[in-house]
């Protein structure tokens, strides 16, 4: 008698299309929170730029792949079935995870700086594939318009700047300052021209003549709007905007006396020191920043003077680790001295300008 078999049971049958996305989405967003503090794996093997660099590169290139396989899937007039949109959506994951797993392959001895840029990376990459799933799952691909595309295309975006990430933490740390250098110009260009004006908030306000009325500045107040007291600085405040000028130009020619000294000196392998001298002065354009809004008016002097010591309190620190390491091979090199000495003839003229609100 011929035996027969039973029939082989059949899995699970998979959520629907739709459901299938809103998991991964949830899934991808869940996987953020342990990159962003991830520590570097623990391994025995010794590590390889090359290959290290050729896997992340290759990671991203496949995250790629995936999200147009998975945009694809849903551009057409109706979704793919749950089995097809079970196997995209597993592919997506696993190439998001393989990404993760790379970057925390990188050893911390290979640079903080350099780990932090990878870290951003990867980050970003997570994030916009994250919101590439969540625009299909809104918007089927079908019906985007070309603005709602530029979401979409994001994550392809992020997955170019793999091969642009500098491959070493001294290129690392010269990326980040040049971009703090930036920054800072730019703060101080606009407190320069906010100065030339006299009207820091010029063309934020339309007024208008007819808009002058007792009836139209009582309803401004009541509203939070500055008045006309609010908008111009007093001689006074201008008296003191002149030294805080002057510190920012200070900051803008430590930053840029640092990053000089780093591109011509700076040692690959003394990584930690280069770490050091990002780490502080990433504090410089923050702290430029503060003191930049402060003085606009309404001005209160105490809060300039305090903000002003904050970021002299930066500088003087930033110059003294730089002094100290090996991108310095002279330490008693002339330049340092002296923008310490111009920052704290500012400091002190700053102290002098607001001593009557100390008093206070």
């Amino acid at each position: 008698m011929a035996s027969s078999s039973a029939p082989a049971a059949a899995g699970p049958t998979p959520a629907s299309p739709l459901e299938q996305l809103r998991n991964l989405a949830a899934e991808l967003r869940l996987l953020l929170p342990g990159v962003r503090v991830g520590e570097a794996w623990e391994t025995a093997e010794e590590f390889n730029r090359e290959v290290f660099w050729k896997k992340l590169n290759e990671a991203a290139e496949t995250v790629s792949e995936k999200a147009t396989t998975l945009t694809t899937a849903f551009s057409g007039r109706a979704p793919p079935s749950p089995q097809e949109t079970q196997r995209i959506c597993k592919q997506v994951h696993a190439a998001i995870t393989a990404t993760i797993a790379v970057y925390c392959s990188l050893p911390k001895d290979q640079g903080i700086t350099l780990r932090k840029l990878v870290r951003a990376a990867t980050l970003d990459i997570v994030d916009c594939t994250a919101q590439l799933v969540e625009a299909l799952l809104t918007t089927p691909a079908a019906s985007l318009e070309n603005s709602d595309l530029i979401s979409c295309n994001n994550v392809w975006v992020a997955c170019q700047q793999v091969p642009r990430i500098p491959k070493d933490n001294k290129a690392a740390a010269l990326l980040v300052l040049t971009k703090s250098v930036d920054l800072v110009k730019d703060a101080h260009e606009e407190m320069e021209q906010a100065m030339e004006e006299c009207d820091p908030y010029s063309g934020l306000l339309n007024d208008s003549e007819e808009d002058s009325s007792d009836n139209h500045n009582a309803e401004a107040d009541m509203l939070g709007f500055p008045s006309n007291r609010d908008l111009y600085w007093s001689e006074e405040d201008q008296e003191l905007i002149i030294p805080c000028l002057a510190l920012v130009r200070a900051s803008k020619a430590c930053l840029k006396k640092i990053r000089v000294l780093v591109a011509e000196n700076g040692q690959k392998d003394h990584v930690a020191q280069l770490d050091d001298i990002v780490d502080i002065s990433d504090e410089i354009s923050p702290s430029v920043d503060d003191l930049a809004l402060s003085i606009y008016p309404p001005m209160c002097r105490l809060i300039v003077r305090i903000n002003s010591a904050k970021l002299v309190s930066v500088l003087r620190k930033a110059l003294e680790i730089t002094k100290a390491s090996h991108v310095t091979p002279q330490p008693e090199d002339s330049w340092i001295p002296l923008l310490l000495d111009a920052v704290d003839r500012c400091m002190d003229r700053i102290k002098e300008l607001t001593q009557r609100e100390i008093e206070l």
